[in-house]
């Protein structure tokens, strides 16, 4: 069935967009305002880019008749920590989902940590088991109601407990429990059901394609 996304209203675009995307990782983004107020709030229009440089991207969507505190802080300071979440943040993270006037800090409404980044200004969550500490390196408004940001990484915090190797950089990424959003209102994935694929090779492919002896036509 075909959706013409010129057509259709924004609502309806959202849907057809969060309904399919999915699992999609979510951005817990922390910032600081011109102000020194801290910010949170998770964002799931977010992926890696690259890492020659590191990079990763966000769509920033504006509340209501304003960009959201995110998107303001971002724009007005170049800085911002992307915060990944754990199953057993979720709560916490669903917490600074709330709608709070900007001079409110959710992580302390959420009664999670502030901690020092080290490269930039805006805090990481402590609790967070991974932080990427971030600068701008391009943003661009993509419409009246949204934005996009490009974030170089500078530093990346890991929990301890799911290094495996420091030197050779192994993370035991199951140990992480990162969650991801998923479709409708409130609905989440845990990353616990898995499959691996061999990933293929063209002289492998083409000597095992090949006509063997025995089936020579």
């Amino acid at each position: 069935m075909l959706f013409d996304m010129e057509t259709l209203e924004a609502q309806q675009r959202y849907k057809i967009l969060t309904a399919t995307v999915t699992p999609r990782p979510i951005a817990w983004v922390t910032t600081l305002s011109e102000d020194g107020v801290i910010n949170a709030a998770p964002y799931s229009f977010f992926n890696v880019l690259g890492h020659e440089p590191p990079t990763l991207a966000i769509g920033l969507l504006a509340g209501p008749g304003r960009f959201k505190d995110t998107a303001t802080n971002i724009l007005a300071t170049g800085e911002f920590v992307v915060n990944l979440v754990s199953e057993r943040n979720a709560a916490a993270m669903n917490v600074t989902c709330i709608d709070a006037p900007p001079d409110i800090d959710e992580l302390a409404l959420a009664g999670l940590t502030a901690a020092p980044s080290h490269a930039i200004r805006p805090p990481r969550i402590a609790e967070s088991p991974v932080s990427f500490e971030c600068r701008v390196l391009s943003s661009m408004v993509t419409g009246p109601r949204q934005t996009a940001v490009i974030g170089r990484i500078l530093c990346a915090h890991v929990d301890g407990a799911a290094v495996q190797d420091k030197e050779r950089c192994y993370i035991d990424t199951p140990a992480l429990q990162l969650i991801g959003r998923m479709h409708g209102s409130g609905w989440y994935a845990r990353c616990t059901d898995l499959f691996q694929l061999d990933r293929p090779n063209w002289a492998e492919w083409r000597r095992n394609a090949a006509p063997q002896p025995d089936q020579a036509p």
